[in-house]
């Protein structure tokens, strides 16, 4: 197979127009609290319960994480964008400016968000300049009915329910009527 050059520029702008949650992976080891906003998060297996997500081979963060060998993802809420914001800076003791409670694995929980997930890290991989992290879920937090903080186009969006078209053309209940 031919490699063919890719402008990062471009790369950034047309992946940049698929929508992402936003997230903060936190973590610690001893009295070390490590955490960073990470978009790259996803659902992985059902079975086993996985996830992973991706930092960049530079963090800072990642070592910690690592070292912990658990970690927590905090999906934020709609209105958690200076969290984002905070965990997405680089320097300062971040964790001093949001609250926080510990998970079952004594990574932080971030107070307000959507929900969390409780992990142990399961294996790495490399990929270009990020790592592949794969995390075995222990333990899920109970979610609020916020809606998602979400990023598109280099600029923090929510939600808002679609029109649903069917709603309109089909005037019985759905979705246990089909049969």
């Amino acid at each position: 197979m031919t490699s063919v050059a890719v402008d990062q520029t471009e790369f950034r702008s047309v992946l940049g127009h698929f929508c992402t949650g936003v997230t903060v992976v936190t973590g610690r080891d001893g009295d070390t609290l490590a955490g960073f906003a990470c978009q790259s998060f996803a659902a992985l297996s059902l079975d086993p319960p996985l996830v992973l997500f991706c930092p960049a081979r530079t963090s800072r963060t990642w070592p910690v994480l690592a070292a912990a060998g658990r970690f927590a993802v905090n999906v934020l809420a709609e209105d958690q964008q200076e969290v984002s914001a905070v965990f997405g800076a680089r320097g300062e003791d971040k964790f001093a400016r949001v609250g926080w409670t510990p998970a079952p694995s004594g990574a932080p929980l971030l107070d307000g968000a959507l929900t969390w997930i409780d992990c142990a890290l399961e294996t790495v991989h490399e990929a270009g300049d990020h790592y592949v992290v794969i995390g075995r879920v222990t333990a899920l937090g109970t979610p609020s009915d916020a809606r998602p903080l979400l990023f598109h186009r280099g600029r923090y969006a929510v939600t808002e329910p679609a029109r649903d078209a069917l709603a309109a053309l089909m005037p019985w209940p759905r979705p246990d009527d089909w049969l």
